[in-house]
């Protein structure tokens, strides 16, 4: 797969996301995909995702940059939203923040495979209230 076709999967992915399109996101995501070193299989990632739109509501991806090496991706993600309550360990309650998202991704036969992703924590950390 060239860099343009896998950058075009990955855009249908990131659609597929926003659009809360579970029954669509197998087209994307291998079966057996590992998630920061762990095997959590399409049904773990897609708990994992439909768990942060519910302690999200207003999540949305944007994608900052691109960068295709066949059959790697790496891509900036970009938000803007709000977290309810407790977000990696931060008591954001509501509070509009933003923060970027670093992900690698390499993909097995057309799907994501492997799933390497750090949040910008200290960035949120930053948007809170000193306590």
């Amino acid at each position: 797969m060239s860099g343009t076709d896998l950058a075009g999967v990955y855009r249908g992915y990131i659609d597929c996301l926003n659009r809360q399109d579970w029954t669509a996101l197998g087209q994307f995501v291998d079966d057996d995909v590992v998630y920061n070193g762990e095997l959590i299989g399409l049904s773990g990632y897609r708990a994992m995702l439909e768990q942060d739109y519910r302690t999200i509501p207003d999540l949305h991806f944007d994608i900052a940059l691109l960068v295709t090496e066949p059959p790697v991706i790496a891509s900036r993600l970009q938000f803007h939203c709000s977290p309810e309550g407790t977000f990696l360990g931060l008591a954001v309650d509501g509070k509009k923040v933003s923060f970027a998202e670093n992900v690698f991704y390499r993909f097995r036969g057309g799907k994501i495979g492997e799933v390497w992703s750090v949040i910008d924590k200290a960035a949120i950390e930053a948007q809170l209230p000193a306590k």
